[in-house]
């Protein structure tokens, strides 16, 4: 079988300790089936993942009609961290831009690939490196003055139409905004042979607390 969507809820902010999974086989199929998986820290849930996944079969392909990546850059740039940003994500990350960066505003389109494994000593899948950029692209397309503003995307849902190939990921990302707290990130998934998927972040936009005097 493939997945073919997946959504993350982030419930409560996840703290760097220990974690418990537990995954459970929701909706059982022979052509279509629901994956549940949640996360918990200290007895509370701080995650909760569903995907959709569906039997390989032998239909005909038809090429997606999105514009093909542009080609992968040659030199990693200098990509320091955001004012305001802490690292380390970044750092796990080798980035190649093409058009904008982490640190300026506006739409950004970026090739990316993981230094590291999730679980040590285990071979990353196509799955985990496509959703490992795609959750970027709230913060690679960002609009407002990150040190006066927040913007929280409380999920993630990705669609995929096929499994990635190769260690590079290309993330053609933007975000609006609308007056009242509402956004919206929207982003292209495109491995070395073309788009295989668009990942989706919705968002709050709250300005950021007052620094104390």
């Amino acid at each position: 079988m493939i997945i073919t969507r997946f959504t993350c809820e982030i419930l409560r902010p996840i703290p760097v300790g220990d974690i418990s999974i537990s995954a459970r086989l929701a909706r059982p199929g022979r052509s279509v089936e629901l994956l549940e998986a949640t996360a918990s820290a200290d007895g509370r849930e701080v995650a909760r993942a569903t995907a959709w996944r569906v039997l390989r079969t032998g239909s005909p392909s038809v090429p997606p009609r999105l514009p093909a990546p542009p080609p992968l850059p040659d030199e990693p740039p200098a990509l320091p961290p955001p004012a305001g940003w802490t690292d380390g994500y970044i750092s796990a990350i080798e980035w190649r831009q093409v058009r904008a960066a982490l640190g300026t505003p506006g739409p950004a389109t970026l090739w990316a690939r993981m230094r590291y494994p999730l679980v040590p000593d285990q071979e990353l899948t196509p799955l985990e490196r496509v959703l490992v950029i795609a959750d970027s692209g709230n913060g690679a397309s960002w609009e407002l003055d990150l040190n006066r503003w927040l913007f929280i995307n409380p999920e993630l849902t990705v669609h995929l139409h096929r499994e990635a190939a190769g260690e590079w990921i290309c993330l053609d990302a933007q975000t609006a905004i609308s007056a009242g707290g509402g956004g919206l990130a929207t982003s292209v998934l495109s491995d070395i042979d073309g788009p295989l998927g668009v990942g989706a972040q919705s968002l709050l936009i709250a300005p950021r607390a007052a620094p104390p005097a």
